[in-house]
């Protein structure tokens, strides 16, 4: 019974991980690497049993959180406190008015079994669809393998949805790791953190060079959802991924303190920005 457990939490963790990492994030938040859309579709489909919820929402919420990084707009900035920046927000009923999929989303609204998962932007009724799929998931997994493996697998999952909206307030302490970049926003990299989303935790990085199909920048940092990109272009299933090559489009000056007066809809033609200045 141990056996069983272990294995299916194991594998649930690791491949919702990358599910998230190399799914959800670098692939449909940032179009950092190109693959067929069968590849796109497990990746995502991993990151969808790990309770990430509608992939539209995930994402253009995201492309929110690196626009509006660390401001009131910002949909989970640690201004807004514990409660909301880790939970609250993902309770709201519909998008925030400045974050509008059929404009910022463009590319993920086109693909119906999105917009399915989105529940035309109806963001509970998403969240519900998401649990609902996820536990009938399980009750596969209870029909096949045993209530061990079933459990292993549920566990895994919720604890990755855990993991994912922690992260977005601890990666934003600045005690809590060490920046490589002075970039505008309280973005850190955290060792540990790292090794647990699998180079998703190497955050100040992400957040000055968004559109980089790695997160590591040292030598010394370790990107394995990178590594799995790398190995998928090997095997012919990614035909470009974005290494620093592309030319980065400039972008306005950002202050902290927008109001929503003032916000027009997301601009994500380009999700790589001007490098920050590497600190020293």
């Amino acid at each position: 019974m141990v056996t069983e457990f272990l294995i299916a939490f194991l594998l649930s963790y690791v491949f919702g991980t990358l599910g998230i990492a190399i799914g959800y994030h670098r692939l449909l938040s940032h179009r950092s690497y190109r693959c067929p859309k069968a590849v796109e579709y497990f990746w995502v489909g991993c990151g969808y049993l790990a309770f990430q919820s509608s992939p539209i929402w995930w994402a253009t919420m995201h492309r929110a959180h690196h626009k509006y990084s660390d401001t009131e707009l910002d949909p989970h900035a640690g201004m807004h406190g514990w409660r909301r920046s880790i939970y609250g927000w993902i309770f709201d009923d519909a998008y925030p008015e400045h974050v509008k999929p059929n404009e910022c989303g463009k590319d993920l609204v086109k693909d119906p079994f999105y917009r399915f998962l989105d529940q035309d932007g109806k963001v509970q009724r998403a969240h519900l669809l998401n649990g609902f799929s996820n536990f009938l998931f399980r009750f596969g997994v209870l029909y096949f393998f045993g209530l061990p493996a079933a459990l292993g697998s549920l566990i895994a999952g919720l604890m990755l949805q855990q993991v994912t909206l922690i992260f977005n307030k601890i990666s934003h302490i600045e005690s809590l790791g060490y920046r490589n970049y002075d970039t505008t926003d309280d973005s850190v990299n955290i060792g540990w953190l790292s090794l647990l989303t699998f180079g998703e935790g190497l955050h100040n990085n992400h957040h000055a060079r968004p559109g980089m199909a790695s997160s590591a920048s040292r030598a010394s940092e370790f990107d394995p959802s990178f590594l799995v990109i790398k190995l998928m272009k090997k095997l012919g299933l990614v035909s470009w991924l974005n290494d620093g090559t592309r030319k980065p489009r400039p972008v306005p000056v950002r202050s902290r303190s927008i109001t929503a007066r003032k916000v027009h809809a997301l601009d994500i033609a380009s999700e790589l920005e001007p490098r920050p200045v590497l600190v020293k």
